[in-house]
This record gives C-alpha cells, sequence and structure tokens, in this order.
C-alpha cells in the first residue's frame, strides 16, 4: 500500500480551515482507503488563530498533523513539509478547496501507476469547468500560460492551479532545486521536472474560484516574470547540471 500525505498550506485562515479539514478527512476516508494516507496542515506565518484552530484539529481527527513556520511562503511550506515527509506519494490543494475533491483519487492513481510524475489539475484544458471566476483573471491566466509555453516549450497549460500529486522521486530529486518561496514555486517546479524528463499529466477539473483569495493578480503576475527569467537565464541550466551529477 502506498503511503500518501496530503498538505494544506495555510496563512491566516482560522475560519476557512475548519471546513476544509473536515470535508477533506471525510472525503479521504470514503474514497481513498487504498492508500495509508494522512493530512498536514502546513501554517506558514499566521498571525491570527490559525495555528490554534489547526491544533484543535489535529485533537479532533486522526490522521491529522501540523507544521508551524514563522516566515510567510506557500512555496515555503510545501518545500519544508514535502522534504521531511516520509510519504511515497505527496500533495497539496488549497484550503478553499476550489478544486472539485472527486478529483483527487485519479490524480493520485496516476502517480501510483506510474503513469506520471506529477499529476496537475488544470483549468485551462478541454474539459475543465471554471465557475465564478473574473474576465481578468482568465486572461492573466491564459497569458501566463502563453508566455511559459513559448518560453520553454512544455506539455502542461496551468501551472498554478492549486491541485498538485507528486511522485517521491521528484520531492527527492528536483524540490531542493526550486529557489522560490512564493506562488510560483509550483511553475518552477513543473518546468524544472518536465525539462529533466519527469513527466507532467495534466487533468482537467472542476474549479470553483473563492471571492476571498487572497492572491494581488498583478503583482503575483510580475514576480512570476521575473522568475521565468531566472530559470531561463540560468535556472534550468543549473538544475540539468544538479540532476546529472546525481
Amino acid at each position: 500500500m502506498f503511503s500518501l500525505e496530503i498538505v494544506i498550506p495555510v496563512l491566516n485562515e482560522e475560519k476557512a480551515l475548519p471546513v476544509c479539514i473536515d470535508q477533506l478527512f471525510q472525503f479521504c476516508e470514503k474514497n481513498m482507503q487504498s492508500y495509508d494516507w494522512k493530512i498536514t496542515i502546513a501554517d506558514n506565518g499566521s498571525t491570527d488563530n490559525t495555528y490554534s484552530v489547526a491544533a484543535d484539529l489535529k485533537k479532533q481527527y486522526s490522521k491529522i498533523d501540523v507544521s508551524r513556520m514563522t516566515k510567510k511562503g506557500r512555496g515555503r511550506a510545501l518545500k519544508l513539509v514535502w522534504m521531511e515527509s516520509q510519504a511515497d506519494i505527496v500533495a497539496y490543494m488549497d484550503v478553499d478547496l476550489s478544486t472539485d475533491l472527486a478529483h483527487l483519487p485519479s490524480a493520485v492513481d496516476s502517480v501510483a501507476s506510474g503513469e506520471c510524475s506529477i499529476s496537475v489539475g488544470s483549468r485551462l484544458s478541454r474539459g475543465s469547468k471554471v465557475i465564478g471566476r473574473t474576465i481578468k483573471r482568465e486572461i492573466v491566466s491564459r497569458c501566463y500560460s502563453a508566455l511559459f509555453r513559448a518560453l520553454f516549450l512544455v506539455s502542461f497549460k496551468d501551472a498554478q492551479c492549486g491541485f498538485k500529486v507528486v511522485s517521491r522521486q521528484v520531492v527527492d530529486s528536483v524540490i531542493p532545486l526550486v529557489e522560490d518561496t512564493g506562488w510560483f514555486f509550483d511553475t518552477e517546479l513543473l518546468i524544472i521536472s518536465e525539462k529533466n524528463g519527469y513527466k507532467v499529466c495534466e487533468i482537467p477539473v472542476i474549479w470553483t474560484d473563492d471571492p476571498d483569495t487572497r492572491v494581488k493578480i498583478f503583482k503575483t503576475a510580475w514576480e512570476d516574470i521575473k522568475g521565468l527569467l531566472r530559470i531561463r537565464f540560468g535556472g534550468l541550466a543549473a538544475s540539468r547540471k544538479a540532476l546529472s551529477s546525481h
């Protein structure tokens, strides 16, 4: 039986966290029985009661763990927890559960079977259904997709959907090379992985926009562009050199 660790990165999510954990726990109890699963709440720098709420949830539910760090950054939280994890397969999803949980079993199965090394949810693939997204966010997302595909000629279209499943091999070999600690972490992970021979499977998902999102679109887009240029002019070559020496 493969072991699976699902990480929920959180920053000041004291209200959303109990709802998320209850839904995710109940889903896994019913639908992930073929895996030895656990859920880890990764608090990265919350200043509200998120950590105490997470600690209470750990007492209330079995198979719940909590990680706490003082510095902010979704990428930082994922890198820390995934690299400390002993699970065969790791995953993460956003606390708002924007991606329908019904996609989780097939995403995990595709990695467990060896079909791919990373399985990612996609809002831009044929067959996906996006609910409630603003035109502005849709345009920015599609322009960003066109940009990184033109720069790197990768197969995937949606790098930023908060729904990913990753193999132990990728965690051990690629995650240490990912430099970004914020939102660009996802894109950097996918580009370095695919350009070094790890297969990325993209699955169309049902995705519902969270009106309370903390993402600042244009600031994040600028950080993403700087990240793409860093990888294009040096970062990718460095990753290839590092991986070839292993």
